[in-house]
C-alpha cells in the first residue's frame, strides 16, 4: 500500500513539474508574440589621422651569422635613428620581426651545402603627423631599408565618432520600426530592450601610393612616393526591440 501510494505521489510531482513547464513555455511564447525586433545601421566618415606601416631589412647572405647579423645590425640602427629624427617618438617605434636563418644550396655532387646566413628585421611605426609619411619612407631606403609595407590609416580616438554612428543607427531603426509598423497595421509600444552588434572598423588600406621606389641615380637620393590617406568608415548597428500592443 505504501508503495503504491508512493508512486502515486511521484507521478503527481511529475504532472506538477509538466504543468508548470508548459505554463512558462506558453508565457514566454506569448511573450515572445508580442515582441518585434527591428536593425538599422548607422555610418559617419572621418579622416584618418595616424598611418601605420612597416619598415625592413633583409641582409643578403653572408659567409657567418656574425657578419649577417653585424650588418643588418648596423643598417636598422641607422634606420631607426633618422625615424626618430624625423619626430617619430620610440613608443611609436615596435621590433615585429627579427629572424636569422641558414641559407643553402643543393648539388648533386655535394648534396646540401650551407653557403652562409641572412638576416630579416622589421619595425612597425605608428606615424602621427601625416605629413612625415613619404619623407620617412624616403629617408630609410636611403639608410638601407628594402621591406616597406603593410601601411594603413586609423584613427586614434573612435569613441566619439563611435557615439556619432550609434546615434544614426538608432534613429534608422527607430524610422524602420514606425514605417514596418503602418505598413502592418502594427501598434508599437515601448522599446523593450536593444542589442548592439560589435564592430571592428577596417583600417583603410593604402591607396593611390606608389610602391615602387624609383632610384635616382643622378642625385643619389630615393624618390618619395605620393601617399594619400583618405577617410575611414565608423559603422554601428543596433536592434531594438519593441513591445507590440
Amino acid at each position: 500500500m505504501k508503495k503504491t501510494n508512493a508512486i502515486i505521489s511521484a507521478l503527481g510531482i511529475v504532472a506538477i513539474a509538466t504543468v508548470l513547464s508548459l505554463a512558462f513555455y506558453f508565457t514566454n511564447a506569448k511573450n515572445n508574440d508580442d515582441r518585434f525586433s527591428v536593425t538599422g545601421s548607422g555610418t559617419v566618415y572621418a579622416k584618418a589621422d595616424i598611418a601605420n606601416l612597416t619598415i625592413g631589412i633583409k641582409t643578403e647572405v653572408k659567409k657567418t651569422a656574425a657578419e649577417a647579423t653585424s650588418e643588418n645590425s648596423e643598417n636598422m640602427n641607422a634606420v631607426i635613428a633618422v625615424i626618430k629624427e624625423l619626430g617619430v617618438e620610440e613608443k611609436d617605434i615596435k621590433t615585429t620581426n627579427y629572424n636569422l636563418r641558414p641559407n643553402y644550396k643543393w648539388t648533386e655532387d655535394r648534396g646540401q651545402e650551407l653557403i652562409g646566413y641572412e638576416v630579416s628585421q622589421d619595425v612597425a611605426l605608428k606615424i602621427r603627423d601625416l605629413e612625415k609619411i613619404s619623407e620617412i619612407i624616403g629617408k630609410t631606403t636611403e639608410k638601407g631599408a628594402n621591406q616597406v609595407g603593410n601601411i594603413n590609416f586609423t584613427i586614434d580616438d573612435e569613441f566619439e565618432l563611435m557615439n556619432q554612428a550609434r546615434e544614426l543607427a538608432i534613429e534608422k531603426a527607430k524610422e524602420k520600426a514606425q514605417l514596418i509598423a503602418d505598413q502592418s497595421g502594427m501598434k508599437l509600444g515601448k522599446i523593450k530592450g536593444m542589442h548592439e552588434s560589435s564592430y571592428q572598423p577596417t583600417p583603410a588600406p593604402y591607396r593611390n601610393a606608389k610602391m615602387d621606389l624609383a632610384v635616382e641615380e643622378a642625385v643619389g637620393g630615393v624618390i618619395s612616393p605620393s601617399i594619400e590617406a583618405g577617410t575611414n568608415e565608423i559603422r554601428a548597428e543596433v536592434t531594438l526591440i519593441y513591445e507590440v500592443k
